[in-house]
């Protein structure tokens, strides 16, 4: 890989890693599912008017993955980072990795084996190190919502495979424009206090929804998607197992959260169960690792 390739690559581990805090820092003060709303309705503005429509054919398949992602991921991510620090959820969200080699054994009968089965079994044991020992970082029932929208976007990896081949952009536009809606409308039923919220929003609040809306989803993805597409699987993927190092990194640097030895520890086994799953080179692509 150039060297140019990989600092591109840095840089969007980087970002998604960095989003974590950004994201717990924005849920300060505007709720989850409002905060999604307003996220995917300045992507949905930003992408939708300059990218070409996807097929008809796969505007079906969109919808549900706009649900799946959108309206489950989400609201689970979001909910749980209200009572979970952001180093916590960035390595918690791994699951994802192992959840969908799980879930490409059952829906396209890819074999396991012993490696990739160790690999899953030391994630899930360094989340339960994590999880044993938070030390108030935390409550069970929060990781567990992450660890649901781990589930949930793992699922999403899947639907993306039966989806066939879709330009990311088209992807990120019609999602965010299908998803919008969904949060918006679970917004008036679960929350309160909307328009107080977004009135109410600090400089720093509107400059992290900025940041997850233009750089995460929009600026990462122009950055990742053609160093996918150049370089093999097993050049590109390691770089992702970087997303809990920046996550890590952003919460203690930037919001002051603690490092203790059950975060070191937990958060090794669980991207040396990553690595080992990586090293067995899935069948797919996983797409991102962020919020």
């Amino acid at each position: 890989m150039k060297p140019i390739h990989m600092l591109m690559a840095l840089a969007v581990m980087a970002i998604w890693g960095t989003n974590f805090a950004v994201s717990r820092q924005a849920v300060q003060e505007i709720q989850p599912l409002l905060l999604m709303a307003v996220r995917f309705s300045l992507v949905a503005l930003v992408l939708v008017p300059f990218v070409k429509p996807p097929p008809r054919s796969q505007m079906r398949a969109l919808l549900f993955y706009s649900i799946s992602l959108g309206g489950v991921h989400f609201p689970l991510m979001l909910s749980g980072l209200t009572g979970v620090t952001a180093s916590i959820a960035s390595l918690i969200i791994q699951l994802q990795v192992p959840f969908a080699s799980l879930l490409a054994a059952i829906f396209f009968k890819d074999k396991l084996g012993w490696r990739r089965a160790l690999g899953m079994a030391t994630s899930f044991g360094g989340v339960a190190v994590i999880a044993g020992q938070s030390q108030g970082q935390g409550d069970l029932l929060h990781m567990l919502l992450i660890a649901g929208a781990a589930l949930a976007f793992a699922f999403s990896s899947i639907q993306l495979k039966w989806m066939g081949a879709i330009e990311p952009l088209q992807l990120n536009a019609y999602m965010a424009l299908f998803a919008a809606p969904q949060l918006a409308l679970l917004s008036l039923i679960a929350e309160r206090d909307q328009l107080q919220q977004i009135m109410q929003a600090s400089g720093q609040t509107w400059a992290c929804l900025a940041y997850m809306a233009l750089m995460s989803t929009i600026v990462a993805y122009m950055f990742w998607q053609p160093l996918v597409k150049q370089y093999e699987v097993n050049q590109t993927m390691p770089f992702l197992m970087l997303v809990p190092v920046f996550g890590v990194g952003s919460g203690v640097i930037w919001l002051g959260e603690p490092l203790h030895w059950s975060l070191i520890a937990g958060g090794l086994l669980v991207v040396a169960g990553i690595g080992i799953i990586i090293i067995r080179r899935p069948r797919f692509m996983f797409g991102r690792t962020t919020v």
